[in-house]
């Protein structure tokens, strides 16, 4: 009976330890003077007595039997202790250690605590440190896989994106020294999914998707109003390009509207494009830049009404013939008023993304991904009258959503009970 109680002992302390000690790491996150306003005084008063406290929480987890947290270390990441398991058979006590572990499993089941859940909570904590993610930062996950089932079921009518896409990201991925930093352009009307897409890669690359620290989202008329302001505006995109990239080696920068920044700007987004080394002691080629903009939408409308006027499917289009007419598009309706005008003109854009303009079926596509979205019931019918809601274009064919799938979300405020 002795023997049964004092199995799970170490395996409470150490589930408890590690429950506190994330307990005061939350609780100072909260002290924060930056996220608190009106409490930094009184947190920065507090700060001494969460250092104890943190102190205190940490020396009780150093002094947790090396045995037991060995035992709990195994039960994780087992593969990490295969080696080992030879050498401690071999061993005296290692009978008693077995028996123990499942003595303790038991008894922590029995009280409500299951070995899954533990294993959560302890992998958190453990990766928490870096150890065990195979990209080395328990921030980034890098899930192609992922994003390209995402991109087959959630991005309606983009063949040529979602190609181009996952493969110039996972090229980049793989490549253990880029030249330079990867920098991919969407063009196309709005409401063809560029901001889906940008909003998706950060989902897969990134732990907390486009809340990650890691990502930082730039809206050139919202973030760069006034060009009266450009110098300022310059050091502080620098800035905080910088910060992110020493924060996050493999960073995402989205710049939407990108057509509207001015080209004030442009000095300081070129140096994190081109194939330097690093700039300011920073290495910039892990980052990832997306430019999203509209212009271009237009020559693209045209070439997929042209196959459609030749009865040929939009999915021929291939990245080769569409480019051509993009990139001349692009250069010739170049404003010299434009950061991203220079950029283009410079080559420091790796692939221009081209977004189709969408047809009725792809807009009752989306429609249904908002119906599911809310967990709403639909019919056909409510698909065809979400779709018919919309405005198409040209006058004579009604081929394609002038507001692409933009306007659906709202459109299904109709029907809501």
């Amino acid at each position: 009976m002795a023997r049964w109680l004092r199995a799970p002992v170490p395996w409470l302390c150490c589930y408890l330890c590690l429950v506190f000690l994330g307990a005061a790491r939350a609780h100072a996150r909260q002290a924060k003077p930056w996220e608190r306003g009106e409490e930094a005084a009184g947190s920065a008063l507090l700060a001494p007595r969460h250092y104890e406290r943190l102190q205190k929480h940490l020396g009780t987890v150093s002094a947790l039997s090396k045995r037991y947290w060995r035992l709990v270390a195994c039960r994780l990441w087992q593969e990490e202790c295969e080696g080992e398991e030879e050498e401690e058979e071999e061993e005296e006590g290692v009978a008693v250690i077995t028996e123990e572990e499942g003595e303790g499993k038991a008894a922590l089941e029995t009280q409500g605590w299951h070995m899954p859940a533990m294993r959560e909570i302890l992998s958190s904590w453990y990766c928490s440190f870096g150890k065990c993610c195979a990209t080395g930062d328990c921030r980034v996950t890098n899930d192609i896989a992922g994003l390209e089932l995402d991109l087959s079921r959630r991005l309606h009518g983009q063949h040529l994106a979602k190609d181009v896409v996952v493969k110039a990201i996972q090229g980049f991925l793989e490549t253990r020294q880029p030249e330079k930093a990867l920098a991919l352009s969407f063009h196309g009307w709005s409401g063809t999914g560029k901001n889906f897409l940008a909003r998706l890669i950060a989902e897969h690359l990134y732990r907390d998707g486009i809340k990650s620290e890691c990502v930082k989202v730039f809206i050139s008329l919202f973030h760069f109003p006034h060009p009266t302001y450009m110098d300022l505006y310059k050091a502080q995109l620098a800035k905080q390009i910088s910060e992110t990239v020493q924060l996050c080696q493999q960073s995402l920068f989205i710049f939407d509207e990108v057509e509207k920044l001015h080209v004030g700007l442009l000095d300081a987004i070129k140096p994190y494009l081109d194939h330097y080394d690093s700039t300011d002691t920073v290495d910039y080629r892990r980052s990832i830049f997306l430019f999203l903009s509209n212009n271009g939408g237009n020559i693209i409308n045209e070439v997929a009404l042209d196959f459609w006027r030749a009865g040929r499917a939009r999915e021929e289009i291939t990245m080769e013939y569409l480019e051509r007419y993009l990139r001349t598009e692009l250069l010739d309706s170049a404003d010299e008023d434009s950061a991203y005008s220079h950029i283009l003109e410079e080559n420091l854009i790796d692939f221009l993304v081209p977004f189709l303009p969408l047809e009725y079926r792809h807009v009752k596509l989306c429609a249904r991904d908002a119906f599911l979205a809310r967990d709403l019931l639909f019919t056909e019918e409510a698909l065809d009258e979400v779709a018919r809601m919309m405005v198409f274009v040209p006058k004579e064919e009604k081929l394609f959503s002038a507001q692409g799938c933009k306007l659906v979300s709202q459109r299904i405020s109709y029907f809501l009970p």
